[in-house]
């Protein structure tokens, strides 16, 4: 009797353990879910500004290179000399300056593309480690089924420390959603600067 009732208590302690287990791990795996869902839309917006940005970009870059032709075909139409002279200073005066300002706009169009795809980066970057989150908290959830079912703690404390890595890899307290926060060259500055001893 006493080896049934030593028996029975294991097999309710190891199930109270593997359902508080089970409620922890899917609880936190569904509010992962929902973070993992807005970094997706921050990442379709992301791109989508991106795939703007190059656009404007292109276009900027089209209309440089228009006007750099069309004062390359002005100066050589100049050399002829016969063509209004004022006309011509006018022309090249505009296309100098549209050349300037089209400079100015791709290398401004440019930084911001560039700018947006380190986010999109960092947000996917984030997204993987959401992804190996679910894979560990839901291997966890799995083992922790099946330690009940054969009544083995040995398979619990395996799924513990499943469970334990997928919160620590989708927890903030991760390096990476810190850098994150930061942006990439600040969390990048700041390892240097640790590396350095600054």
């Amino acid at each position: 009797m006493d080896t049934d009732t030593k028996s029975a208590s294991a097999n309710r302690r190891l199930n109270d353990l593997v359902a508080v287990t089970v409620v922890i791990l899917t609880v936190f795996a569904a509010i992962s879910k929902v973070k993992d869902d807005n970094i997706n839309q921050a990442m379709q917006k992301a791109k989508s500004e991106s795939v703007d940005a190059w656009a404007e970009y292109q276009a900027a870059r089209i209309k440089l290179h228009v006007d750099e032709n069309g004062l390359s075909t002005l100066r050589l139409l100049e050399t002829t000399g016969q063509i209004d002279k004022t006309l011509t200073a006018k022309q090249t005066a505009k296309y100098e300056s549209d050349i300037k300002k089209y400079t100015a706009r791709s290398a401004e169009t440019m930084a911001k593309a560039k700018a947006l795809e380190a986010e999109y980066d960092r947000l996917n970057f984030r997204d993987d480690q959401f992804d190996m989150s679910d894979a560990f908290l839901s291997i966890a959830v799995a083992l922790s089924a099946v330690a009940a079912l054969v009544d083995s703690f040995v398979l619990l404390y395996i799924a513990w420390g499943s469970g334990a890595f997928g919160l620590f890899v989708a927890s903030p307290a991760s390096s990476a959603s810190v850098c994150g926060r930061n942006g990439s060259r600040a969390c990048w500055g700041r390892e240097a600067r640790r590396r350095d001893g600054g």
